[in-house]
């Protein structure tokens, strides 16, 4: 979760974030962002589809599901199907690909994604689940732990699909946050684990973990640190024939119990979730000319999975989304920008 470096590298990308490229529709609309209101809180700037069905280096562009801003300023875009790629800031074009892949030369289902403070990769993997760290040209470096009962079943409790979609690490660069997707078995629907590690020397070791609890019938894709170290999680959720769901929300564990030791989270006392804060339902927002391969309740949805700060000046945020297209004919890999002001953070609750 990045900050996804830290608070300078991301204000140094902003000018280079707001060049992204879009449609002229995007472009003329951009002039007048309080036109593009998802919400009191979030506008959208613009998106892009020029990624979409395309490739680099006979390797497909698309099926992504984690981005992070890289030190050297480029987009980190990680792929589920095992391919880490450098995006130019401003015009989103490939610049170079990684492939990534387990001890034992097998593909990763990856979709988290981290660039540490030195420059090294954190991916997270839902198969088992796992998180590894990786050099810039993809090799192993380390393994952290997970919890037993995060294992997916029978080795643990976490149905398939279903584990560490989201990967983030807060300001200060001491604490890790992976977020699974969907509750264990044994815990109420829609209450998602968030585990953390702290850091400790040059590794990181397990830290507390919390619940969030999801809207219904949604899952958690991606979580990002906010620079005062709250965090944003993007939920999704798709139905047939009608389309995507997609919710942003501010969420704060400052408060949060640590549920760690707590078997089976069935709603009992004494527990406290992650708050949250809904910032904008994406369906609201204006569609910018945006068309779609199926049916959605905007046109400018699709699968969105990947998130990352790019830029912050105060409460005002800069953010970049993906698509994961899942290299499928009727989804799209498309680019998004968005500008969201941060509401103040609660205090004594």
């Amino acid at each position: 979760m990045r900050l996804r470096t830290v608070i300078a590298t991301l204000t140094a990308t902003l000018a280079a974030a707001t060049a992204l490229s879009a449609t002229p529709a995007v472009a003329q609309a951009a002039k007048s962002p309080q036109r593009n209101a998802c919400s009191p809180l979030v506008s959208i700037e613009g998106y892009s589809d020029a990624l979409d069905k395309t490739t680099y280096r006979d390797t497909f562009v698309g099926n992504f599901s984690a981005l992070a801003v890289d030190r050297d300023g480029s987009i980190a875009a990680l792929s589920d199907r095992s391919s880490l790629f450098s995006l130019d800031a401003k015009t989103l074009r490939p610049g170079g690909v990684v492939p990534l892949a387990d001890e034992t030369g097998a593909a990763l289902d990856s979709e988290g994604l981290v660039v540490d403070r030195d420059g090294t990769r954190l991916v997270t993997s839902e198969t088992e689940p796992s998180v590894r760290r990786y050099s810039r040209d993809g090799r192993i470096l380390d393994r952290l732990p997970v919890p037993a009962e995060l294992r997916v079943a029978p080795a643990g409790r976490a149905v398939s699909n279903g584990t560490f979609e989201g990967l983030t690490l807060l300001p200060g660069g001491r604490t890790l946050v992976a977020s699974m997707e969907y509750a264990l078995a044994g815990d109420d629907a829609g209450l998602v684990r968030f585990q953390t590690w702290r850091r400790h020397g040059d590794r990181f070791v397990l830290g507390a973990q919390y619940a969030y609890r999801a809207d219904d019938g949604l899952g958690v894709s991606e979580i990002t640190a906010t620079p005062d170290g709250r965090l944003l999680v993007l939920e999704r959720g798709f139905t047939a024939g009608v389309g995507n769901t997609v919710h942003l929300y501010l969420a704060d564990p400052a408060r949060a119990t640590d549920t760690g030791r707590v078997t089976n989270l069935t709603g009992q006392p004494g527990v406290r979730l992650i708050g949250k804060t809904r910032l904008a339902d994406i369906a609201l927002c204006p569609s910018l000319g945006a068309t779609a391969k199926q049916p959605q309740p905007n046109p400018l949805l699709d699968n969105i999975e990947g998130m990352a700060v790019t830029g912050a000046h105060g409460d005002r945020l800069r953010l970049l989304l993906v698509s994961d297209d899942n290299q499928g004919a009727t989804q799209v890999t498309r680019f998004y920008r968005f500008t969201a002001e941060l509401p103040a953070r609660a205090h004594g609750k």
